[in-house]
């Protein structure tokens, strides 16, 4: 037996872009920047909340602006609907139903989720008066 096992060359940075399984599961952990990013609005939204009505509007007015808004449509985008079909698709490992002695389809319960989200977002634009 040797003592230097063999040990395939990796490369330290870019091991996960072989793989399609790592590059989603990469592309899911950048959440964490987001996240990070908006608890940071957030305390600078409270900062100007707290300094006045001239400091507010200022903040409001920063995040009116147009690379502001085109980065909030797109983490609305990465989190409501990447995340939401990736939970979606765990959803049936995660609950397998029984029907009786039967289990019930995976795709049954996907489409079940996703109808509850369409309603539920139908029902919250008609609470706020969009529909």
């Amino acid at each position: 037996m040797s003592r230097n096992p063999y040990v395939r060359p990796m490369s330290k940075t870019t091991w996960y872009l072989r793989n399609g399984r790592f590059r989603i599961y990469a592309l899911r952990e950048v959440t964490c920047l987001l996240v990070g990013f908006y608890a940071f609005l957030s305390i600078f939204a409270l900062r100007a909340l707290w300094q006045g009505a001239d400091s507010w509007n200022a903040f409001l007015a920063s995040q009116q602006s147009t690379p502001m808004v085109v980065f909030h449509a797109f983490a609305l985008v990465y989190f409501f609907i990447y995340q939401t079909v990736g939970w979606f698709q765990l959803a049936p490992k995660a609950m397998p139903l029984m029907m009786g002695e039967k289990k019930v389809a995976a795709s049954t319960i996907v489409l079940g989720h996703y109808l509850v989200w369409a309603l539920v977002s139908l029902f919250l634009l008609w609470f706020v008066g969009v529909i």
